[in-house]
């Protein structure tokens, strides 16, 4: 037993020390990265070569400056010759970094050195750019594992340590490593929270700009959801963990950004495919234009120029353009809250014009909430709160979903005056308060009576009503609905102005759904699906149009999958919805979704700028190579000068577009009753 914890502890301080590596490594200032340091000391030699070239003669001319050149080509080549042989004798690839080694090769043969040397350093430095362009980009992501504390404040009773002279109220600080669900946590004003959790007690603002993106903080208190990585602002929480520290939403979100890059996009593939073929058709190209030039005119002037046209049509921009702007795009996007798993998603992201959107959970709150209370004065109800306060007498006995609402919505419960209370399955519940017979029940088992009008009205409004019944009369109704978010109405208009098209689906009944959809502003709708259905209509709307799904349950996971992207509502909610989708939002607000489409649509614009400049690079340096107009060495900085462009111009896709003031909103997560 003690050799396993030992290697298990020896595996988790590894990948610890990897992940810490990586982290110092992009956060490193660039006079500390060795990528890039011997890069820019070929750089360097290189200059001091060409500057006592220029400037001394006799010994120093003809020892030193060959000496320096030779130097900066040992520093340039070491970044890229190795790997480039290891792929050509391991797996036959023709890669980029063969077609530069070839080319330098040659140089070196033909007695330019100095052009040699050039070639290293540019291949070098740019190669060393993208590789610092990708470690900037995922160490915005890794960055969020800091988020989370090292320790955690955890109360000795729910650590299961407590000893006999130990009182409950006892901490003990314990690592974040340690934690385990269902340990009670005590976060002080100031803290961050170490795991995800539910409230135990205590009432606090929560900062979780970080998290979800959200500019205001939020008001939790008890049975109200916190997420790893929140800041506490004004007062003391204890929280129940229900997850566990190195398992938690935070965790999985940077685990979902960082195998973002397992599967390549659609058109990084596409350039690898037209990488492949033009790699070995330069070299065809260039052995071409030796032996045809070397035949019929001087060999050493056409071998040369067969060097320099290989390295004019080396594809090394095209290959690195895409990439660089992918990593670049999603680390951006995980900022803001919006979770890529892929090059794939992100720029099928780009693609979409149609919207599919789940009803219950994703434009809805996915809350039961009491919107309506009728009171039929005439029958001995003289206000709302007595037909309110009477159901919730009942409704505290039962286990019915709608029986929380209506507790909740009540001021207060007076439980010791409620008796023989009897559960009626699919009708209602019934029992004895204050002395008199209560009954609560849906309007099929209950005879709203007189308010059958109103009654008649709400349902249609897709509203559930529970009729009131005191003594065998009607006395009022309550009803309740699932509630539009607040943000929906703008969200779905918005969309519909850019041209978006959207339909909602849905497995609840058409009349609700029809009701919630026409407040939403949203015109397709279809309604009573299975989850097969769902991905049908999925699936049908896909023929026409390229389409994105966005779902929180389990429900919606095939739908999820069959959509050429597929987004999860809420990194932290329905694992199977999050594994199905390509994409989540880590927060409930459905502002984010445009803000995801308007970036990825900009990044894929900005692809495109990368491969158009990539291809015409080579199609504008192929015939000036080939006729000579373009020695070497111009040939090299043109092209090396066009591969630092492409790559500054993929990092344009980490820029965040700033957006609009949204109107400020104030969002309760737990009892939104109280005033």
């Amino acid at each position: 037993m003690t050799q396993a914890c030992g290697c298990e502890h020896s595996a988790n301080h590894t990948a610890a020390t990897t992940e810490k590596v990586n982290t110092d490594k992009a956060d490193a200032p660039w006079w500390r990265d060795r990528g890039l340091l011997l890069p820019l000391s070929a750089g360097i030699l290189l200059l001091t070569g060409l500057s006592v070239s220029w400037i001394a003669s006799g010994v120093l001319a003809d020892v030193l400056a060959p000496a320096l050149f030779w130097a900066s080509l040992l520093a340039g080549a070491s970044q890229f010759v190795p790997s480039a042989l290891r792929g050509l004798l391991r797996t036959g690839r023709l890669g980029i970094g063969l077609l530069m080694t070839i080319s330098a090769t040659g140089a070196v043969i033909l007695g330019h050195v100095e052009e040699a040397a050039a070639l290293a350093f540019l291949y070098s430095i740019v190669e060393a750019l993208e590789d610092r362009a990708m470690d900037k980009a995922h160490s915005g992501l890794r960055s969020l594992l800091s988020l989370i504390p090292p320790t955690a404040t955890v109360l000795a009773d729910g650590q299961g340590h407590e000893a006999q002279n130990r009182r409950s109220t006892d901490t003990i600080d314990v690592e974040v490593s340690a934690l385990q669900p269902g340990q009670i946590l005590r976060v002080a004003a100031g803290q961050r929270l170490a795991t995800d959790g539910i409230v135990r007690s205590g009432s606090a603002n929560l900062d979780v700009s970080a998290i979800t993106g959200e500019s205001m903080p939020v008001r939790v208190g008890p049975g109200a959801k916190v997420l790893a990585g929140s800041i506490v602002v004004d007062s003391a929480l204890e929280v129940a963990a229900t997850a566990a520290g190195t398992d938690n939403s935070l965790t999985t979100v940077v685990r979902l950004v960082e195998n973002a890059n397992e599967r390549k996009g659609q058109r990084a593939r596409i350039a690898d495919r037209l990488a492949r073929p033009l790699v070995p058709g330069v070299l065809v190209l260039a052995v071409a234009v030796a032996l045809l030039g070397s035949v019929f005119a001087d060999p050493a002037v056409w071998i040369e120029r067969a060097l320099v046209v290989l390295v004019a049509a080396s594809p090394c921009a095209l290959a690195i353009s895409v990439p660089v702007t992918v990593v670049s795009a999603i680390g951006a996007a995980s900022r803001v809250g919006v979770i890529i798993k892929s090059g794939a998603a992100f720029e099928q992201l780009g693609t979409v014009d149609h919207i599919a959107v789940d009803k219950t959970g994703t434009l809805t709150q996915n809350r039961t909430v009491v919107t309506d209370i009728l009171a039929d004065d005439s029958a001995g109800a003289k206000a709302d709160h007595t037909v309110l306060q009477l159901a919730a007498a009942l409704e505290a006995h039962s286990t019915h979903p709608l029986a929380a609402a209506i507790t909740q919505a009540a001021s207060t419960i007076d439980d010791a005056e409620t008796s023989e209370v009897i559960e009626h399955a699919g009708s209602g519940i019934s029992g004895i308060v204050g002395g008199q017979h209560v009954a609560v029940g849906n309007p099929r088992w209950l005879d709203p009576g007189a308010l059958q009008p109103q009654v008649a009205e709400l349902e249609s409004a897709g509203k559930t009503v529970i009729v009131v019944q005191r003594s065998g009369v009607t006395i009022g109704a309550v009803a309740l609905r699932d509630e539009l978010r607040d943000e929906a109405p703008g969200v779905v208009k918005q969309l519909a102005d850019e041209g978006y098209g959207i339909t909602m689906l849905t497995g609840d009944n058409t009349r609700t759904a029809r009701t919630v959809a026409a407040d939403a502003g949203i015109t397709d709708v279809r309604a009573g699906l299975s989850p097969q259905d769902k991905a049908a209509a999925v699936a049908q709307i896909a023929q026409r149009n390229q389409v994105a799904m966005l779902g929180d349950g389990i429900n919606d996971a095939p739908a999820l999958a069959a959509a050429d992207v597929g987004i999860a509502m809420g990194a932290t909610g329905s694992d199977v919805a999050v594994e199905s989708a390509d994409a989540a939002l880590s927060s409930d607000n459905l502002e984010l979704l445009p803000r995801a489409l308007h970036h990825a649509r900009r990044g894929r614009a900005i692809i495109n700028q990368n491969i158009a400049l990539s291809l015409a690079i080579i199609v504008a340096l192929l015939p000036l190579a080939l006729t000579g107009v373009l020695g070497l060495a111009a040939v090299v900085l043109v092209h090396e000068v066009a591969e630092v462009f492409v790559i500054l111009n993929g990092l344009r896709a980490g820029l965040l577009k700033t957006q609009p003031a949204a109107e400020t909103k104030i969002y309760c997560l737990s009892d939104c009753t109280q005033s």
